[in-house]
């Protein structure tokens, strides 16, 4: 360790027990990982250089990461790893008002680079559950979403270049800083979602937006379930109404919810859709959700442009991971299937959780049918269960068969690796892994992921 320690010019080697303890794992955090060589805190791109160097002269597995807030094992560390975190590049190099583009370091917590926006007048809308801790770094290896991806698209929408170290050591840029450009393969998007297989990103260019203009307007409104739910984002479609946040809460999460911390609701065994609206005209478009809803048959609706009154409804599915980690431990899943068949596949849902005998509670982010089933069991259970294995398995094989994909937003990371080739195929798996063998011939980095 002290040859890689005094390879790096500002980072920092650790093999103390308690770091390396923090950082083998993520919020996977049932699914075994192994015990790392030592950590390094890179502190720039010449750091994560020398360690790429370093890794490959000793053949010497790398797993990069974050803040380790993945959900799919994506950052889990293999018995004698080195793990490079990146969370002390913080840096914004550039804020361009001009240019409407930031340059970041992967370190930048995503909430900050949203508030540095904010503050020049502009956006990034990238907006995932765990914002107020996740890396950008970590939002870019596993293309992140969130509340606001139906509006304004998941991370690679938001991505004009970037900056990779590849296994090597090599330093690459890819994409651009325009607003247009298509020179060459498009590697931006190969290597966002990669989570980490392919190089390491040393920093982005990131397209910012005009914030929204006016105040924004909120729409709750109770359905019977969630299948009658499920209906309410393909008339708001077909009606021209985009909100800029659009999710559902299914009965067991809002029971959940109420059990917890107790909401006003008109009654047992309700589902609950929310739809935000931001720009000019939101409290028209909310308006009309509303009665559209009520014209879908939802028991109750509310509308409001007060904004502690909006951030109070919002907040119900800010808490619902919160709310459902109280009833035991949890297995959060992600997957998408067509729009037109979220309601169908809800439906399946509570089929499978009586038919596995185990308590599924989903949420949506409802406009692209991007589903985050909870699969709960008891705190006194060492290791995920069979049958709940058994129940995430029918629902990822139901996902697939009605048209959908495994994976939205959390990544494949070690969690659903045994699916993809159900997904992708023979041949599909196969371009894959070419492409991993020729920028990663030796296999050291993040080995265990993906493929």
């Amino acid at each position: 360790m002290a040859e890689l320690a005094d390879r790096l010019a500002d980072g920092e080697v650790s093999t103390e027990h308690a770091v390396l303890a923090a950082h083998r794992t993520d919020e996977a955090y049932l699914v075994p990982s192994g015990w790392p060589l030592c950590a390094v805190y890179a502190h720039s791109t010449a750091d994560v250089v020398e360690t790429m160097r370093w890794a490959t002269e000793h053949r010497v597995p790398v797993v990069p990461r974050g803040a380790g807030t993945g959900l799919a094992g994506g950052a889990l560390a293999e018995d004698g790893a080195v793990v490079l975190s990146l969370e002390r590049m913080t840096a914004v190099r550039e804020l361009s008002v001009d240019d409407r583009l930031a340059v970041v370091e992967p370190g930048v917590i995503t909430a900050d680079l949203a508030r540095a926006a904010d503050g020049h007048g502009l956006m990034y809308p990238v907006d995932p559950g765990s914002a107020a801790r996740s890396t950008l770094g970590g939002n870019l290896a596993t293309n992140a979403g969130g509340f606001r991806c139906f509006k304004y698209g998941v991370t690679r929408e938001s991505v004009l270049g970037l900056e990779v170290v590849l296994a090597d050591g090599r330093v690459i840029t890819t994409g651009h800083r325009t607003t247009k450009g298509v020179s060459g393969y498009d590697l931006t998007s190969l290597f966002v979602g990669s989570e980490g297989t392919l190089g390491v990103i040393t920093g982005a260019t990131l397209r910012l937006r005009s914030k929204a203009v006016g105040p924004r307007a909120t729409v709750a409104a109770y359905f019977p379930d969630a299948a009658a739910a499920a209906r309410a984002p393909l008339a708001l479609a077909r009606d021209g109404l985009t909100p800029s946040f659009l999710e559902l809460i299914d009965e067991v999460t809002l029971r959940a919810l109420h059990a917890w911390q107790p909401l006003d609701l008109p009654g047992d065994g309700v589902a609950l859709l929310l739809a935000e609206f931001d720009g000019v005209d939101a409290d028209r478009a909310a308006a009309e959700t509303g009665r559209l809803c009520g014209k879908l048959n939802a028991v109750a609706t509310q509308v409001t442009t007060d904004e502690a009154e909006s951030e109070r409804l919002l907040d119900i599915r800010r808490h619902a991971l919160g709310a459902l980690e109280r009833m035991g431990r949890t297995m959060v899943e992600d997957f998408v299937v067509p729009r037109s068949r979220l309601g169908d596949m809800l439906v399946e849902i509570r089929r499978i959780a009586a038919r596995h005998d185990v308590l599924i509670a989903t949420v949506a982010h409802a406009g692209d049918a991007n589903l985050h089933p909870t699969l709960l069991f008891d705190r006194t259970e060492p290791e995920i269960p069979a049958r709940v294995w058994s129940a995430a398995d029918d629902m990822f094989r139901t996902a697939l068969r009605l048209g959908g994909t495994l994976t939205g937003e959390h990544g494949i990371g070690t969690l659903k690796r045994r699916w993809l080739r159900d997904e992708l195929g023979d041949d599909g798996t196969g371009v894959h892994q070419t492409i991993k063998s020729a920028l990663d011939p030796l296999g050291i980095m993040n080995p265990g992921k993906v493929l």
